[in-house]
């Protein structure tokens, strides 16, 4: 993986962090509703797997997914770039929503390129 610098590794450890909450909470409320949670469900292991791999890649910490795990999950990641170019380019220029979506987008890539470099 490219150089990063140590702020785009916190940036992009906090962006995984808080979409990780923000799909735990909309996980909680849509049980609570009855509602087909299976897509959510597929997201937040992405989500899980993608921080665990970022972990690996810059704090040597270990995972326990397989290859399998991975490959779904850098699937799902890349999955969700076409909605999150399309949120960000209707972002108003400036405000907290695209500074959110451009961190997120940033660290999806991110893991996407860990999960190549330690799975394929």
């Amino acid at each position: 993986m490219e150089n990063v610098s140590q702020e785009d590794k916190l940036e992009s450890i906090k962006a995984f962090q808080s979409t990780i909450r923000k799909s735990e909470n909309a996980l909680v409320n849509m049980t609570q509703n009855c509602n087909n949670t299976t897509l959510l469900q597929k997201r937040l292991q992405a989500f899980y797997i993608g921080l665990a791999l970022l972990d690996k890649q810059w704090n040597q910490k270990a995972h326990s997914y397989t290859k399998e795990d991975i490959t779904e999950a850098r699937l799902v990641l890349i999955g969700l770039f076409p909605s999150l170019e399309s949120m960000y380019a209707k972002a108003k220029e400036g405000s907290p929503q695209k500074t959110l979506l451009e961190r997120r987008m940033k660290a999806f890539h991110l893991a996407v390129h860990a999960m190549d470099d330690l799975a394929f």
